[in-house]
């Protein structure tokens, strides 16, 4: 049995799940999330600095408050257990965004429409999280040898990403679409923002909802690896929840971002397949090297900022051709 290590009282807990419902209520009800509204890039940008500045605000926060009530040294290892796991889940979050690509290319799902679905997405992929992060550390507190496990899956997953990487699934395929399309009255065409209406009395779905059950599927894949990911840093359950949310709370202002500069990108997933291998190894060698978590920020953010960098610079004579 491995002993769970958290600091994190019940106020700790409330108050950030009352802020994170507080600010998906702004988005919602006061910023018009729930209505039709392209994002621009300059909105998109203003978004994404907010969130990371919010992240780094927390994570700041965090260390001031264990520093005066648990010492120096914890207050110090648990910031950089924060800002690590941040990094990580907001780097293979990045992903994600490819996936949303793909998905709102093959609908054409037109861009007014895709703020609303991907906050959608966002309070749904917050719910699968918490409940596959209270899973998580119930099997690594009951199983200590779990972790082994977590660490071959991310290897054998970063694996594949290397070798199957410029592999474009074809959605025209994908089990859960076919399923939904054969059990589903589905409309044709988009009804606004509808998820359902109703033609000639009868009740149909609207291509929205399959965008949207389709990206609720791709958070859950993801999830997956990314969960796993973080038990390479910590097994404190607040950090583990907070890291995560920050980076899904920030995943949609990036998709806006970057989305019609996706193919710019082309060696990041290389660098996501490595982060993966790299952490995967830190979890199997566990029993005779351990890794600070300083290091692990360091190579992660090193990681990434190359394979980004290596695709700006080998892309910068191929113009954009955008896929949104």
């Amino acid at each position: 049995m491995h002993t769970i290590d958290t600091l994190a009282t019940g106020p700790m807990w409330i108050g950030f799940i009352t802020f994170v419902c507080a600010m998906l209520a702004l988005d919602l009800f006061v910023l018009g999330g729930n209505k039709a509204h392209k994002v621009s890039v300059r909105e998109a940008a203003g978004w994404t600095v907010t969130w990371m500045t919010l992240a780094t605000t927390f994570g700041v926060l965090l260390w001031w408050y264990l520093d005066a009530t648990a010492g120096r040294d914890i207050a110090n290892r648990k910031a950089l257990e924060f800002f690590t796991g941040y990094l990580i889940e907001q780097a293979l979050s990045v992903d994600n965004m490819f996936v949303f690509v793909m998905i709102f290319t093959y609908f054409a799902v037109p861009a007014e429409l895709q703020r609303r679905v991907l906050l959608y997405g966002v309070v749904g992929a917050i719910a699968m999280r918490a409940i596959m992060i209270l899973g998580g550390i119930w099997l690594v507190s009951e199983f200590a040898w779990v972790l082994y496990l977590f660490g071959l899956l991310l290897v054998v997953t970063g694996g594949k990403m290397l070798f199957m990487h410029g592999h474009q699934p074809d959605l025209e395929q994908n089990p859960l679409l076919r399923w939904l399309r054969s059990h589903m009255r589905v409309a044709t065409g988009f009804h606004g923002q509808a998820f359902f209406v109703r033609i000639d009395g009868v009740r149909h779905a609207t291509p929205m909802f399959l965008v949207l059950l389709m990206i609720e599927a791709s958070d859950l894949v993801f999830a997956v690896d990314s969960i796993p990911a973080i038990f390479a840093v910590t097994t404190d359950p607040f950090i583990v929840f907070t890291s995560n949310i920050f980076a899904i709370l920030g995943l949609r202002a990036l998709y806006f971002l970057l989305a019609d500069m996706a193919e710019r990108f082309y060696l990041l997933k290389y660098g996501l397949a490595l982060v993966l291998i790299y952490i995967g190894g830190k979890m199997l060698a566990m029993p005779w090297f351990h890794m600070p978590a300083h290091w692990s920020l360091a190579i992660v953010g090193s990681i990434v900022l190359v394979s980004v960098w290596l695709s700006v610079k080998l892309s910068a004579r191929k113009p954009s051709k955008g896929l949104v």
